[in-house]
Parts: structure tokens; C-alpha cells; sequence
């Protein structure tokens, strides 16, 4: 089971000819990339349980809101899905995008609650040291480089030195892990495999933010 070319192409091609009209023409086609999308999100959510305890899956929908967007094109050309892990303790989530020159993992962060950015930021103010031995983690660098994605501050968030030396971390606003992907990576047979093996990878990261979100400072589980 594989990413079908065709799914590729109707969203290349959606891209281009994002109205309504033109969606309405090619409805059927849609319907069978959407299915071959579907079945590639339900195999990878089972080979994610073999390894992870999963709460739920999302498959996001392929309209847009334009209610309050400057951008008004009515279709977003991209099949994507998030898995939750199941369970107070089992922070971060799963992210996949399926989009022609835009595919990738995400997991993490994003943009987390205010009382847990804090929690994080006073456990790399007191020692950062879990933080770098995952950012200079071979396997982790081999699929999400040196750094954590996301948004961060321009200078130090309030209540913290702007000269410690973690400022790098302290300005993070989000803990993102990101792989992208080329076209013909979807498409290989190989692709789902690799998404499993990606998932693999993020858990260190998610099992730190786990342990930290659910103790104190003293280590107490909360």
C-alpha cells in the first residue's frame, strides 16, 4: 500500500484551480485520492500502536475557513492527520501532511498552554543539560537536525536572564521536531515505513516533555 501519483496530481492540480467549481467537477476524483489518503493514515495509525498509546486520530478537512482569512481560495491542497497520545502524562502529538513540494512529520509543542511553557522554561532554566544531550543525539539529528522548530521570542521572556546561557531555549514559544519530505519519498513503497520509523525517533523528545509536564520541579509527579 502506497501514496497513489494520482492523489499527488489532484492536489498539484487543486493548487492551481482552487474554486469551487472546478472541486465540484472533479468531486469523484477527490473521493479516491481522499480514500487513498485515508488508507495510508489508518495503516500508519496501527503501526503506531504496536509502540505508542494512542487516544485518537484526526483527519483534517480539506475546506478552509475563510471567515476571518485574508486568503479567501475555499480549499486547502493537502491531506493531513494528528495523532493524540492517550493519557495526562503522554504530552505532544503526531503531525502528517501530505502536500506536492510541502510533505512532512511534525511532533511536539505548539504554541503550548501558558502555565506549561513556564513549567518547561523553569526546567531549562535550572538545567538544560536533557535538552542538549537530545538536540546532539545522532538519531535524532539524522531526522530533525540540531534544533527545536517553532516560534520563538526575540530577547528573553519575562522573569528570565537574557544572558543564560539557555537563552536559546528559554525564547522558544513552541518544541517542534519537523522531517519533510520530496515528492517521490511519498510515493516510494518505503514511505510508510519511514513515517514509523520518524514517529520512533520523536519519542525521546516526547518522553522528555512527558516527565517535565508531569512533575515539579522537584521531580514529584503532579
Amino acid at each position: 500500500m502506497q501514496i497513489e501519483k494520482r492523489t499527488l496530481n489532484f492536489l498539484e492540480a487543486l493548487n492551481e484551480h482552487n474554486d469551487r467549481e472546478w472541486f465540484k467537477e472533479n468531486k469523484s476524483t477527490y473521493d479516491n485520492c481522499l480514500n487513498n489518503a485515508k488508507e495510508i493514515f489508518a495503516e500508519i495509525y496501527g503501526n503506531l500502536e504496536k509502540h505508542d498509546q494512542i487516544d485518537g486520530q484526526k483527519i483534517y478537512r480539506i475546506y478552509r475557513d475563510v471567515r476571518f482569512s485574508i486568503d479567501k481560495t475555499p480549499y486547502n491542497p493537502r491531506f493531513a492527520t494528528a495523532f493524540t497520545r492517550l493519557g495526562k502524562q503522554r504530552s505532544c502529538d503526531y503531525f502528517l501532511q501530505i502536500k506536492p513540494n510541502d510533505s512532512f512529520i511534525a511532533g511536539g509543542l505548539w504554541l503550548p498552554e501558558k502555565e506549561h511553557l513556564l513549567r518547561i522554561r523553569k526546567e531549562i532554566e535550572i538545567d538544560d543539560s536533557e535538552f542538549r544531550e537530545l538536540l546532539t543525539d545522532d538519531k535524532y539529528i539524522n531526522y530533525f537536525g540540531t534544533e527545536f522548530k517553532g516560534e520563538e521570542l526575540k530577547t528573553a521572556p519575562r522573569g528570565f536572564d537574557k544572558n543564560h546561557p539557555a537563552i536559546d531555549l528559554l525564547r522558544k514559544k513552541s518544541f517542534l521536531a519537523i522531517r519533510k519530505f520530496t515528492n517521490e519519498e511519498v510515493l516510494s513503497k518505503r514511505f510508510i515505513y519511514e513515517v514509523d520509523q520518524t514517529f520512533i525517533a520523536l519519542r525521546p523528545m516526547f518522553d522528555l516533555f512527558s516527565d517535565i509536564l508531569s512533575t515539579n520541579l522537584n521531580g514529584e509527579y503532579v
